[in-house]
């Protein structure tokens, strides 16, 4: 006679029904954070405001702002600088936009196993 593997699980019996539901759900709320995290902004700042770059919640990159007067643009090293502080002003950006979905996804992503999933051993979800 062969056990039934699922006997452990108490109540006799696997309500596949069930799971499925609530992974529907999760996905759902899933969807709706990530929809959330779109709508929100941060701002990355450099060398004392001189540049400031703003990324939504889900790290993409919406907004750049030179403050007058720092930059001519005459001189190429001047260029060049310039460029290094948008890309350090979007990694700034970038790491709080991380951090805001951490928040925003962390109750929904805890305990999913992994670091996904809610326990069934999904990965977490992309965040682009």
């Amino acid at each position: 006679m062969t056990q039934n593997p699922f006997d452990a699980l108490g109540g006799g019996g696997f309500d596949m029904n069930a799971l499925l539901e609530q992974a529907q759900q999760m996905q759902q709320q899933l969807e709706q954070a990530q929809a959330d995290l779109a709508r929100k902004t941060v701002d990355g700042t450099v060398a004392g405001g001189a540049v400031t770059v703003t990324a939504n919640g889900v790290g993409e990159l919406v907004g750049v702002s030179i403050r007058t007067g720092e930059f001519d643009g005459t001189d190429p090293d001047d260029l060049s600088d310039l460029s290094d502080l948008i890309v350090a002003a979007y990694r700034d950006a970038r790491a709080k936009s991380e951090a805001l979905a951490g928040e925003s996804l962390g109750p929904l992503t805890d305990g999913l196993g992994g670091g996904g999933a809610g326990g069934l051993g999904f990965p977490p979800p992309s965040l682009g």
